[in-house]
Protein backbone atom coordinates (compact mmCIF):
# COMPACT_ATOMS: atom_id res chain seq x y z
CA UNK A 1 0.00 0.00 0.00
CA UNK A 2 1.21 3.41 -0.84
CA UNK A 3 2.12 5.75 2.44
CA UNK A 4 -0.36 7.61 3.57
CA UNK A 5 0.52 11.52 3.54
CA UNK A 6 -0.12 13.06 6.68
CA UNK A 7 -1.73 16.50 5.70
CA UNK A 8 -3.43 19.11 8.44
CA UNK A 9 -2.47 22.24 10.63
CA UNK A 10 0.61 19.85 12.33
CA UNK A 11 1.82 19.29 8.62
CA UNK A 12 1.21 22.49 7.17
CA UNK A 13 2.97 24.49 10.51
CA UNK A 14 5.87 22.58 10.32
CA UNK A 15 5.95 23.00 6.56
CA UNK A 16 5.87 26.53 7.12
CA UNK A 17 8.54 26.83 10.13
CA UNK A 18 11.18 25.15 7.47
CA UNK A 19 10.02 27.92 5.17
CA UNK A 20 10.38 30.57 7.42
CA UNK A 21 13.96 29.33 8.33
CA UNK A 22 15.27 28.86 4.76
CA UNK A 23 14.35 32.48 4.54
CA UNK A 24 16.67 33.18 7.14
CA UNK A 25 19.44 31.42 5.52
CA UNK A 26 19.09 33.14 2.01
CA UNK A 27 18.83 35.93 2.90
CA UNK A 28 22.35 35.47 5.54
CA UNK A 29 23.46 34.57 2.48
CA UNK A 30 22.75 37.26 0.15
CA UNK A 31 22.23 39.73 2.40
CA UNK A 32 24.32 39.06 5.63
CA UNK A 33 23.10 39.74 8.93
CA UNK A 34 22.22 43.48 8.33
CA UNK A 35 19.42 41.89 6.72
CA UNK A 36 17.77 39.98 9.21
CA UNK A 37 14.61 42.15 9.75
CA UNK A 38 11.38 40.58 10.73
CA UNK A 39 9.17 42.05 7.60
CA UNK A 40 12.11 40.89 5.08
CA UNK A 41 12.53 37.19 6.60
CA UNK A 42 8.50 37.09 6.15
CA UNK A 43 8.21 38.38 2.62
CA UNK A 44 11.15 36.21 1.63
CA UNK A 45 9.34 33.01 3.24
CA UNK A 46 6.08 34.40 1.55
CA UNK A 47 4.17 34.61 4.47
CA UNK A 48 2.74 37.36 7.20
CA UNK A 49 4.86 38.70 10.07
CA UNK A 50 2.73 37.30 12.69
CA UNK A 51 3.12 33.53 11.80
CA UNK A 52 6.87 34.38 13.31
CA UNK A 53 5.49 35.51 16.59
CA UNK A 54 2.74 32.48 16.45
CA UNK A 55 5.72 29.43 15.91
CA UNK A 56 8.74 30.80 17.27
CA UNK A 57 8.03 33.79 19.54
CA UNK A 58 10.29 36.38 17.94
CA UNK A 59 12.35 36.87 15.48
CA UNK A 60 15.75 36.59 17.69
CA UNK A 61 14.25 32.80 18.30
CA UNK A 62 13.92 32.06 14.95
CA UNK A 63 17.13 33.33 14.01
CA UNK A 64 18.51 31.28 16.86
CA UNK A 65 16.95 28.18 16.02
CA UNK A 66 18.52 28.82 12.45
CA UNK A 67 21.60 29.75 13.47
CA UNK A 68 21.89 26.29 15.53
CA UNK A 69 20.51 24.63 12.81
CA UNK A 70 23.90 25.11 11.00
CA UNK A 71 26.80 25.09 13.81
CA UNK A 72 29.01 22.23 13.54
CA UNK A 73 30.43 21.93 17.07
CA UNK A 74 26.62 22.25 18.38
CA UNK A 75 25.33 19.47 16.31
CA UNK A 76 28.53 17.50 16.79
CA UNK A 77 27.68 14.81 19.80
CA UNK A 78 24.65 13.51 17.42
CA UNK A 79 24.96 10.68 16.17
CA UNK A 80 28.47 10.08 16.53
CA UNK A 81 29.71 6.42 16.61
CA UNK A 82 33.83 6.30 16.88
CA UNK A 83 35.67 4.31 18.82
CA UNK A 84 37.22 6.39 21.52
CA UNK A 85 39.70 3.60 23.17
CA UNK A 86 42.46 5.74 21.51
CA UNK A 87 41.83 8.41 24.11
CA UNK A 88 40.13 10.22 21.18
CA UNK A 89 42.73 10.16 18.47
CA UNK A 90 40.69 9.09 15.30
CA UNK A 91 37.59 11.01 16.80
CA UNK A 92 39.63 14.71 17.00
CA UNK A 93 40.40 13.69 13.40
CA UNK A 94 37.08 12.69 11.94
CA UNK A 95 36.01 15.99 14.05
CA UNK A 96 38.20 18.74 12.88
CA UNK A 97 38.59 17.14 9.22
CA UNK A 98 34.89 17.06 9.28
CA UNK A 99 35.03 20.62 10.68
CA UNK A 100 37.15 21.91 8.22
CA UNK A 101 35.28 20.53 5.02
CA UNK A 102 31.74 21.59 6.17
CA UNK A 103 32.69 25.63 6.80
CA UNK A 104 34.22 25.46 3.48
CA UNK A 105 31.17 24.34 2.36
CA UNK A 106 28.25 25.96 4.42
CA UNK A 107 28.12 29.59 3.04
CA UNK A 108 25.75 30.60 5.90
CA UNK A 109 27.84 29.30 8.98
CA UNK A 110 30.66 31.37 7.49
CA UNK A 111 28.27 34.32 7.23
CA UNK A 112 27.27 33.46 11.45
CA UNK A 113 30.85 33.35 12.43
CA UNK A 114 31.69 36.47 11.09
CA UNK A 115 28.19 38.06 12.58
CA UNK A 116 29.69 36.90 15.99
CA UNK A 117 33.16 38.56 15.43
CA UNK A 118 31.87 41.75 14.64
CA UNK A 119 28.77 41.92 16.94
CA UNK A 120 28.15 41.35 20.83
CA UNK A 121 24.76 40.05 20.71
CA UNK A 122 22.99 37.36 23.10
CA UNK A 123 21.48 35.23 20.77
CA UNK A 124 25.64 35.10 19.58
CA UNK A 125 26.36 34.81 22.82
CA UNK A 126 24.38 32.11 23.53
CA UNK A 127 25.65 30.40 20.71
CA UNK A 128 28.97 30.22 21.62
CA UNK A 129 28.68 29.19 25.14
CA UNK A 130 26.53 26.13 23.62
CA UNK A 131 29.71 25.83 21.12
CA UNK A 132 31.80 25.42 24.28
CA UNK A 133 29.51 23.30 26.27
CA UNK A 134 30.12 20.47 23.60
CA UNK A 135 33.72 21.04 23.73
CA UNK A 136 33.98 21.14 27.49
CA UNK A 137 32.19 17.66 27.25
CA UNK A 138 33.99 15.89 24.82
CA UNK A 139 37.46 17.21 26.57
CA UNK A 140 36.28 15.89 29.90
CA UNK A 141 34.76 12.87 29.22
CA UNK A 142 37.17 11.61 26.55
CA UNK A 143 40.67 13.04 26.18
CA UNK A 144 41.27 14.69 29.72
CA UNK A 145 41.64 11.35 30.91
CA UNK A 146 44.07 10.25 28.70
CA UNK A 147 46.04 13.43 28.73
CA UNK A 148 45.83 13.76 32.58
CA UNK A 149 48.14 16.50 33.51
CA UNK A 150 49.21 17.57 30.20
CA UNK A 151 45.08 17.86 29.06
CA UNK A 152 45.17 21.18 28.85
CA UNK A 153 48.25 21.24 26.54
CA UNK A 154 45.77 19.03 24.31
CA UNK A 155 43.18 21.54 24.46
CA UNK A 156 45.39 24.16 23.49
CA UNK A 157 46.48 22.35 20.64
CA UNK A 158 43.32 21.59 19.57
CA UNK A 159 42.65 25.62 19.89
CA UNK A 160 44.93 26.34 17.10
CA UNK A 161 44.10 23.80 14.66
CA UNK A 162 40.05 24.67 15.05
CA UNK A 163 40.59 28.56 15.26
CA UNK A 164 43.02 28.36 11.94
CA UNK A 165 40.43 25.54 10.16
CA UNK A 166 37.86 28.74 10.80
CA UNK A 167 40.17 31.39 9.30
CA UNK A 168 41.60 29.77 6.29
CA UNK A 169 38.09 29.24 4.99
CA UNK A 170 37.36 33.02 6.19
CA UNK A 171 39.94 34.34 4.82
CA UNK A 172 40.21 32.42 1.38
CA UNK A 173 36.67 32.63 1.34
CA UNK A 174 36.57 36.09 1.08
CA UNK A 175 39.82 38.13 0.03
CA UNK A 176 42.35 35.98 -1.38
CA UNK A 177 43.27 32.36 -2.73
CA UNK A 178 46.56 31.63 -1.26
CA UNK A 179 47.43 31.63 2.50
CA UNK A 180 51.71 30.97 2.89
CA UNK A 181 51.59 29.65 -0.82
CA UNK A 182 48.94 26.97 -0.28
CA UNK A 183 46.12 27.60 -3.08
CA UNK A 184 43.43 26.99 -0.88
CA UNK A 185 40.64 27.08 -3.74
CA UNK A 186 42.22 23.83 -5.39
CA UNK A 187 41.73 20.38 -3.79
CA UNK A 188 45.30 19.74 -3.88
CA UNK A 189 45.79 22.57 -1.50
CA UNK A 190 43.26 21.52 1.20
CA UNK A 191 44.52 18.15 1.07
CA UNK A 192 47.78 19.80 2.31
CA UNK A 193 45.84 21.26 5.54
CA UNK A 194 44.22 18.16 6.13
CA UNK A 195 47.07 16.34 6.06
CA UNK A 196 48.78 18.65 8.35
CA UNK A 197 46.04 18.30 10.81
CA UNK A 198 46.31 14.59 11.17
CA UNK A 199 49.72 15.17 11.71
CA UNK A 200 49.63 17.38 14.29
CA UNK A 201 46.87 15.23 16.02
CA UNK A 202 49.62 12.38 15.99
CA UNK A 203 52.28 14.32 17.09
CA UNK A 204 49.92 15.59 20.19
CA UNK A 205 49.56 12.20 20.94
CA UNK A 206 52.79 10.59 20.62
CA UNK A 207 53.98 13.13 22.49
CA UNK A 208 52.03 13.49 25.48
CA UNK A 209 54.80 13.65 28.06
Amino acid sequence: MPRKVVQGPIRDKEKTKQKLLAAVGKILRVKGYSGLKVSKIAAVAGFDKKLIYEYFGSTDKLIDEYIKSQDYWTKFNQNVEVDISDGGKELSKMALLNQFDNLKKNKELQKIILWELSESKPILRKLVEQREEVGDMLFQHITDPHFGENATRYRAIMALIISGAYYLNLYTGYNANKFCGIDMKTDEGRAEIEKAIVELIDFAYEDKK
